[in-house]
């Protein structure tokens, strides 16, 4: 009966298979139905759990986690959990981008607060390597400050702006009061953003 040889190499090229590449997505979230574009770039890594993706848009429209969202991602939903009268929500924190295979849908939507609330549109703009030392999640661009929270929807927010450009009149001393000194309508704070979401973490 023959031998059987061992090689001393065996089992090398195992473990020196590299580890699987990981991604990071470039995303672009425009709330839909506001001209001039309200819009962020968010830069995230694909392991990034759904739910902090959530934390990370709240955080770049200057939002506060107050009221109801939710993702919709082809034909599925994704927020906080649901299964009542054939509506299903699958729960957002077992669920990486990874899993949403981005890469073949191109896009989803993000709703935040029903029915007077926000509808963002969210793009993937790009899709590369994760960069060794590069910080996750950042927020690459954006343009104006996000609608304030509790404001009263897209008609209030309009007439917000509107009475902000007339700060003699009643309501425009009223809503400079409610929103403070600091809030422009104009204003994208990508250095304070970037603050809040190196808090987040990944």
């Amino acid at each position: 009966m023959g031998r059987v040889m061992i090689s001393l190499h065996e089992g090398r090229g195992a473990a020196a298979r590299k580890a699987p590449l990981r991604r990071a997505y470039t995303l672009r979230a425009a709330a839909a139905g506001i001209q001039p574009r309200i819009w962020r770039r968010l830069l995230v890594r694909e392991t990034m759990w759904l739910s902090r993706l959530h934390e990370a848009i709240q955080l770049a429209m200057g939002w506060y986690d107050y009221q109801t969202h939710l993702f919709t991602v082809g034909e599925r939903r994704y927020g906080n959990p649901v299964d009542h009268d054939g509506v299903v929500v699958e729960d957002d924190r077992d669920v990486t981008l990874a899993d949403l295979h981005l890469g073949e849908h191109g896009h989803f939507t993000y709703d935040y607060l029903f029915g007077e609330g926000w509808h963002l549109e969210v793009r993937v703009e790009k899709t590369a390597a994760v960069e060794k030392g590069a910080v996750y999640p950042r927020c690459l661009a954006g343009e104006r400050a996000g609608p304030p929270e509790d404001c009263g929807g897209f008609e209030a927010y309009k007439d917000m702006l509107y009475c902000l450009k007339h700060p003699e009149t009643d309501l425009g001393r009223e809503w400079r009061e409610w929103l403070g000194p600091a809030y422009d309508p104009e204003k994208c704070d990508l250095a304070a953003i970037n603050r809040g979401l190196r808090r987040l973490g990944k």
